[in-house]
């Protein structure tokens, strides 16, 4: 899948969102809200990211996303490529810093697509 197809994709999760505005964890997932998507945060230690509610995992979302955007540290995003399989997700973005090689490796022995990249520079 390629960046552009991925981001023709409209329903997101963000794992590693976050309330702390200055974390790209916030501003990623900001930022795909006010470009028009549905959107889910995903970070079991919050409650809500601007009054919206937020998922411990991604299997206690109530739609299963296209595409799941990582911004964690490397054993959660290993952990994670675990339940991205699970659910039928077979797209993943890795943003700089979850993009490490354990990662990128498991998600390609696990038959995902890829993408590393950084969302904020790819919407206009």
């Amino acid at each position: 899948m390629t960046i552009q197809q991925a981001l023709d994709q409209k329903v997101w999760a963000v794992i590693g969102a976050t309330h702390k505005t200055e974390k790209f964890g916030y501003k990623i997932y900001k930022c795909l809200k006010d470009h028009g998507y549905e959107v889910y945060p995903v970070n079991p230690n919050i409650a809500e990211i601007d009054g919206d509610k937020c998922y411990s995992s991604l299997s206690a979302l109530p739609v299963v996303p296209a595409v799941v955007d990582f911004v964690v540290p490397e054993a959660a995003g290993m952990a994670a490529l675990d339940e991205c399989k699970e659910l039928g997700i077979s797209t993943v973005w890795l943003q700089p810093g979850a993009d490490k090689p354990s990662v990128v490796e498991k998600a390609h022995a696990l038959n995902l697509h890829v993408i590393q990249d950084c969302v904020l520079v790819q919407l206009p």
